[in-house]
């Protein structure tokens, strides 16, 4: 099993890659249209802002080939920024739109009584306990760096939310993608359960597949 870690010029690609290997699983960093598609999952990593990473997709073509593999149904996740660019718009400096493979904003953080950015350990609140990425977790903390949270235009979409002066928007998944906020590489041993979880999708529905194909 291999898994592709999208190279668009922005994202935090070495920690990610050794995360899935430390998992036993290959991890490939490529900005290679037909190496993705041909992967069994894709990461999509992100630092910094969301417009140079829109505009880092849309030119390397990258951005059509996430939309590709999320309706080819192939398992892709988004970490961090990464989550952020799957909705469709974030006003982080501006106006922009996102991949819009789900629906949902990217906002600033209000003014209130805590810092920005969120950065540090919070605890994970699981809306969702029989989604498969959560099978058999149990809730912890996760480690977070952003100014900038998500909201999702559909609550069934939500699955994992912490409390940062009001809930934020922590885990999200729809069918065969998911996102987090957070970043499971460094977010000590439930982070690394989370990542496992989502290579275990990505090995199940391999299986499928290759015996999908067996029966035609």
């Amino acid at each position: 099993m291999a898994i592709a870690i999208v190279d668009y010029g922005m994202g935090n690609l070495h920690s990610v890659s050794k995360a899935v290997e430390r998992l036993g699983v290959e991890a490939l960093v490529t900005g290679d249209r037909a190496e993705i598609m041909k992967a069994d999952g894709i990461i999509l990593p992100g630092v910094g802002a969301f417009g140079d990473a829109m505009e880092h997709l849309r030119e390397s073509g990258l951005g059509d080939v996430m939309k590709e593999a999320a309706a080819a149904k192939r398992p892709l996740l988004g970490i961090c920024l990464g989550m952020q660019l799957l909705f469709g718009s974030s006003e982080e400096h501006g106006q922009h739109d996102g991949l819009g493979i789900l629906p949902g904003k990217v906002i600033r953080f209000a003014d209130g009584d805590y810092k920005v950015p969120h950065m540090g350990w919070n605890r994970l609140e699981f809306l969702q306990k029989d989604n498969p990425l959560l099978a058999g977790l149990a809730e912890g903390h996760v480690y977070f760096v952003h100014s900038y949270h998500v909201l999702p235009e559909v609550k069934s979409d939500l699955i994992a939310v912490t409390d940062y002066g009001q809930p934020i928007t922590a885990i999200v998944g729809r069918g065969s993608v998911y996102g987090m906020q957070f970043h499971p590489e460094k977010s000590g041993e439930l982070g690394m359960e989370l990542l496992g979880q989502f290579l275990k999708l990505c090995a199940e529905r391999k299986n499928d597949h290759s015996l999908e194909q067996s029966q035609h």
